[in-house]
């Protein structure tokens, strides 16, 4: 006879700014509870303060973490604090997903970090820079809705579940097309993009889970489904836990 075990739980770092003017961070008590009553999937939440996010790389409590998710709210009070979290992550091989803003610092950190191009900036942060990577959108995708179609065969299509789907955004801002190529000669994925062809979703292949996405999965439906991909990154917490 066969005992179910009891699901493993997974510590995942929330990083951001917490506010609740900032719809996606009021969906995530909701999003808990529906991963752990409707998946089985049951993540111990930690908020981190950007602020605070670059001493717990530095200390090591960041890499104890089974995930790492860096939520919309941007400007963040401490760039270095997203950057620092996003490159634990990726190093560490900890599951990781960047909504929103998230998206556009994992881009900057893998510019800076990966490819060399430690001068580019984010005009939200920096607008006076010279050389931006992260740039203001020709038109404003701040309450938007649109259509995404994941590359055949990517992390992206196999988290979505199929090749198109329909997502929200509440963003201003988007990576400058001209330094992609850099980003991508270096092993990054840009696995989604818009009906436009820009890109809307981002990953590093070779690592357990390294999704990033402009729009905000967090605002999908009401809250009691988590969209896939809020899903399936529980679910490789889950799977990093119980490696552990």
């Amino acid at each position: 006879m066969t005992t179910a075990q009891t699901p493993k739980t997974a510590r995942i770092a929330l990083v951001g700014d917490r506010s609740p003017h900032v719809k996606s961070h009021t969906r995530i008590p909701l999003l808990l509870d529906a991963l752990a009553s409707r998946d089985g999937l049951v993540l111990d939440a930690y908020w981190i303060p950007t602020g605070d996010a670059e001493a717990e790389a530095a200390s090591g409590a960041l890499a104890r973490f089974d995930a790492v998710w860096v939520l919309p709210g941007s400007p963040y009070a401490s760039e270095a604090g997203a950057l620092a979290a996003i490159r634990v992550a990726r190093e560490e091989a900890i599951p990781f997903l960047g909504t929103c803003g998230g998206f556009q610092h994992a881009l900057l950190e893998y510019a800076r970090s990966v490819c060399g191009l430690t001068g580019v900036a984010h005009a939200e942060n920096d607008p006076g820079a010279e050389d931006l990577l992260i740039a203001p959108l020709a038109c404003s995708l701040v309450g938007h809705e649109g259509l995404v179609r994941a590359e055949p065969g990517s992390l992206a299509e196999s988290t979505l579940g199929a090749e198109r789907s329909m997502e929200r955004y509440h963003c201003g801002y988007g990576p400058e097309p001209r330094h992609l190529p850099v980003l991508t000669a270096h092993g990054l994925r840009l696995s989604g993009r818009d009906e436009d062809g820009q890109a809307r979703i981002a990953e590093l292949p070779g690592h357990p889970f390294f999704l990033a996405t402009l729009f905000q999965p967090e605002l999908s439906g009401d809250g009691t489904r988590p969209h896939p991909v809020v899903k399936a990154l529980a679910a490789a917490a889950v799977a990093h836990a119980t490696a552990g």
